[in-house]
């Protein structure tokens, strides 16, 4: 396990470390739910995240074991990007945001949809 260094003992401050911010969230939901896996897939996002802060935050992501890297199998210049066990274990967190946001949001049909898969 890779000693992550803590602002504080509280565990929800340390697993913000790793996963809070918008974007790394996002990383996660485009492997979790809707399978973007190569560098180019993450840019197509409809956040439209600027290239340098993903590239941080995949780097983040893959240091702290929530993402590995692996050769393309259609191309060498592409890697492909997926979750280990300690991302996957992100998905109750992710069922209880979307959740959330189907309460106080109004969502599209699209979006619902995901959440009854």
């Amino acid at each position: 396990m890779v000693d992550i260094k803590k602002r504080s003992e509280c565990p929800i401050s340390s697993s913000l470390d790793i996963w809070g911010d918008k974007w790394s969230l996002l990383i996660v939901r485009d492997l979790m739910f809707f399978k973007q896996c190569t560098y180019g897939d993450f840019l197509k996002s409809e956040e439209k995240i600027a290239t340098n802060i993903l590239a941080s935050r995949l780097q983040t992501l893959e240091i702290n074991g929530i993402i590995t890297k692996q050769n393309h199998p259609e191309s060498k210049a592409k890697v492909l990007y997926k979750l280990t066990q300690k991302g996957i274990d992100l998905l109750p967190l992710m069922i209880e945001i979307n959740l959330w946001a189907d309460k106080y949001f109004t969502l599209p049909a699209e979006r619902k949809e995901v959440l009854e898969d």
